[in-house]
């Protein structure tokens, strides 16, 4: 199949028959995004669709593009992620985009989930309590990132120990110990977040060497950078494989 054909069957797998309004005033520009995205873009690499749509997700909650986020919630049911794996996936933004923009994204999730008749609340994936979110999430944090950890607890300031300690209790402890998610997809996740955000440079890099610490290689994290692209353009799109490229240098 060419581009054109691929991007029909792969627009119907996701929205189903319809057609985009944009169609009705603006055809051109929605077969260039059309065929880019859904023609090329989707096949690029080595993810499924369940991993594209995630990814899909968090970057669209992040920009506050709602309503295509929305339309891309349907998306995610129709190739087979759970309503828990979507919630999962927009929880794991709230730590990077704040709390407001992560309800905005929420609300429209529940939406979706109301018009199709999807319980809610969805089952809990909480795995900590009161008493042990700081120990369990340092300990992520730790399987993440290593020993950088403890040198970087050790050499904050006085007056800014509590960020410290925020990372490892409310990021790691509240949000990456939850069940309905893996590690290394969460830590897929949070890469497309930061680069999604832009202005994140050193951030993006210490997470790409999250990511190979968890398991993610080069190739994976180049093809999920790609998959974002149609969401976030080519500045924060190149940005974020320059720091791909400098942690993981071409031999």
């Amino acid at each position: 199949m060419d581009r054109v054909e691929k991007s029909k069957e792969k627009y119907k797998q996701l929205f189903g028959d319809g057609v985009s309004a944009a169609y009705a005033t603006d055809p051109d520009f929605q077969d260039i995004l059309s065929r880019f995205i859904f023609g090329e873009v989707f096949y690029q690499g080595n993810l499924d669709d369940k991993q594209r749509e995630l990814i899909t997700l968090v970057v669209l909650a992040t920009n506050q593009t709602l309503p295509q986020l929305k339309a891309h919630v349907s998306a995610a049911l129709n190739v087979g992620l759970t309503p828990v794996e979507i919630k999962e996936a927009v929880y794991q933004c709230a730590p990077y985009i704040g709390f407001p923009k992560t309800l905005n994204a929420i609300a429209e999730i529940n939406e979706v989930f109301k018009s199709k008749n999807i319980a809610l609340p969805v089952e809990s994936q909480k795995q900590v309590e009161e008493e042990n979110r700081f120990d369990k999430g340092l300990a992520v944090q730790v399987e993440i990132f290593g020993d950088v950890i403890a040198k970087m607890r050790e050499s904050a300031p006085a007056n800014l120990k509590h960020i410290q300690d925020y990372l490892s209790s409310f990021c790691f402890g509240d949000f990456y110990t939850r069940g309905g998610l893996d590690l290394k997809t969460r830590e897929l996740l949070t890469l497309c977040i930061i680069s999604a955000l832009g202005g994140a440079e050193g951030q993006v890099k210490a997470h790409v060497q999250g990511n190979l610490n968890v398991g993610n290689d080069k190739e994976t994290l180049i093809t999920v950078i790609t998959h974002c692209l149609p969401y976030m353009g080519f500045p924060r799109t190149l940005n974020a494989l320059n720091c791909v490229n400098e942690a993981i240098p071409e031999n």
